[in-house]
């Protein structure tokens, strides 16, 4: 699952980007990846161990939302439903 957010430009900066996203690691369990920052830049990246793929699931979607509320639009999602 992957979504890929921005916000527009302003101000002669670059738009922000904000990259969700889920992969299954080798111990059985899910890793959510974001990673954020200036389009044209190296963003950072945070990751957070989940032993359930649902649990992954519905945080990532909560992370969507949330961003979604601070100006951010989806540009791209892969596997996700969006509502």
């Amino acid at each position: 699952m992957r979504i890929y957010m921005q916000t527009p430009a302003m101000d002669n900066k670059p738009p922000r980007f904000y990259h969700l996203h889920i992969q299954e690691d080798l111990l059985e369990g899910w890793t959510l990846i974001t990673e954020t920052g200036y389009q044209g830049v190296s963003g950072r990246v945070k990751k957070i161990h989940f032993s359930q793929r649902n649990n992954a699931v519905d945080t990532l979607i909560r992370m969507r939302d949330i961003q979604s509320n601070k100006g951010y639009r989806t540009v791209f999602s892969e596997g996700v439903i969006l509502e």
